[in-house]
């Protein structure tokens, strides 16, 4: 099982940040700083880490918001100890975002400047939604002219900010119930050159399909006119849900709106009994029974157990094919059934999918067993 990430935000962390201030403000009372924040901190969560430290900063900075800004500012290319290479290393300004979005909502300008420069280091996709919730007129204003700015960083502050289901952030309620707003950051984005952009801006029009599936299925089609390969690529990756979801008017933007005319045979899932943190191989052959050549988009479900001795289906993505009358194709999938962060896994019989432009029936089952014995 992976490791948790607040594992590998220490109290380096605080440390480092320490550090950094008492550099270019000599009166920051480093020790005492780092016995604020580390009395309980190792049984906190990884962004409950960060917001710890962001409220000792509170206490040790100068409580003049423009002041105490200006020092974390300034303190952020000094020399910190901790190993760039690291995969968290630009978490390291977390709390400095953390702290814009608590302490700087009075202050607007200030606040925007210092997310400019935090998110070029980090991301203040987090900070940004405290300012679209306290003033969201001037915060739209300032993330349309982001749309411009010469840092993808910072381009993609704009589109990851306003996604309304941001994992790990509180929901932007207000975009969930009217998306125009953001669909017309999203608009300015759509053909950025940095895929780094181009991917957060498929991210959120896919949340935006979660509440809206008619307004991605339109704004989908109409990306596609004219659409470069780039653009083609944001649409489908928008549209990864709806498509897992079945979604009719996502299917049909994609050419996968008719009803599959096909056979499946051939039907494989071996072993028939699976002990837990094993694998399964499922394979199958569909056959065009149409008279004419079927586009198909072929998907695998998966019925997990869950705790309460109901089912969810996880959809797997297999490919799509293009088959002429009487044309076949074998497809296939080995699932791990190992233990994740992500999914916990419990005994009985998980029964099969195969999803045919988006449309699900039987392949058969398999049972999971904690031990050989069973």
């Amino acid at each position: 099982m992976a490791e948790p990430l607040k594992n590998q935000y220490g109290a380096d962390v605080p440390r480092a940040i320490a550090a950094m201030i008492a550099a270019v403000y000599p009166p920051f009372d480093s020790a005492m700083f780092e016995s604020d924040v580390l009395y309980g901190y190792d049984a906190l969560a990884l962004m409950p880490r960060g917001k710890k430290i962001a409220l000792a900063l509170r206490r040790f900075l100068p409580q003049d918001y423009p002041q105490a800004i200006a020092i974390l500012l300034a303190s952020l290319d000094q020399p910190h100890g901790r190993d760039p290479q690291q995969s968290m290393a630009s978490f390291l300004y977390l709390p400095h975002t953390l702290f814009v979005a608590e302490f700087g909502l009075a202050h607007f300008e200030i606040s925007m400047q210092a997310q400019h420069a935090l998110t070029q280091r980090f991301t203040a996709e987090f900070s940004i939604r405290a300012f679209l919730e306290h003033d969201p007129r001037a915060t739209l204003r300032q993330l349309e002219v982001w749309t411009r700015d010469p840092s993808p960083h910072v381009r993609r502050l704009v589109s990851e900010g306003t996604r309304p289901r941001l994992p790990w952030a509180p929901r932007l309620r207000q975009f969930q119930a009217d998306p125009k707003p953001v669909l017309a950051l999203l608009e300015e984005l759509k053909d950025d050159p940095e895929l780094y952009v181009r991917r957060s801006v498929a991210n959120n029009l896919n949340d935006i399909g979660k509440d809206h599936p008619a307004l991605l299925a339109s704004t989908a089609e109409k990306w596609l006119r004219g659409a470069s390969a780039e653009r083609a690529w944001i649409v489908g990756h928008a549209l990864r849900s709806a498509v897992k979801r079945g979604e009719s008017g996502a299917l049909k933007v994609l050419g996968f709106g008719t009803a599959a005319q096909v056979a499946v045979s051939s039907v494989q899932i071996h072993p028939a009994r699976v002990v837990m943190g094993g694998t399964v191989t499922i394979a199958f052959t569909v056959t065009n029974t149409h008279t004419l050549t079927q586009s198909l988009l072929l998907d695998l479900g998966v019925a997990y157990l869950k705790a309460n001795g109901k089912s969810k289906v996880k959809v797997f993505k297999l490919k799509t094919v293009r088959l002429a009358p009487g044309q076949t194709a074998t497809l296939g999938k080995t699932l791990s059934l190992a233990e994740m962060t992500t999914r916990k896994h419990y005994p009985g019989m998980h029964k099969v999918l195969v999803i045919l432009n988006g449309q699900s029936q039987p392949l058969g089952e398999f049972l999971l067993v904690k031990t050989a014995l069973g």
